[in-house]
């Protein structure tokens, strides 16, 4: 299983502040694939994705135990 953290905006898009995914390995292409077909995610939103706090690109391989975050851009002034 891999978990899914998410923050700000995304929790109440999701309608939670974490996801669990029964898959023992998968990129994070096909991670954002899967958000948009089964939740109805908008990939178009910019987003960084982390693997075990670690920031992430598309090619980069999730496996089972691993803590993804969905982390959407920071504003503030």
């Amino acid at each position: 299983m891999i978990t899914v953290l998410l923050f700000a905006h995304l929790q109440e898009q999701f309608g939670t502040d974490k996801l669990t995914i029964n898959e023992t390995e998968l990129t994070v292409a096909a991670l954002k694939e899967k958000l948009e077909k089964e939740y109805g995610w908008n990939q178009g939103q910019r987003v960084m994705i982390a693997i075990n706090e670690e920031y992430a690109m598309d090619d980069d391989v999730i496996k089972a135990g691993d803590a993804v975050a969905l982390i959407p851009p920071v504003s503030g002034g």
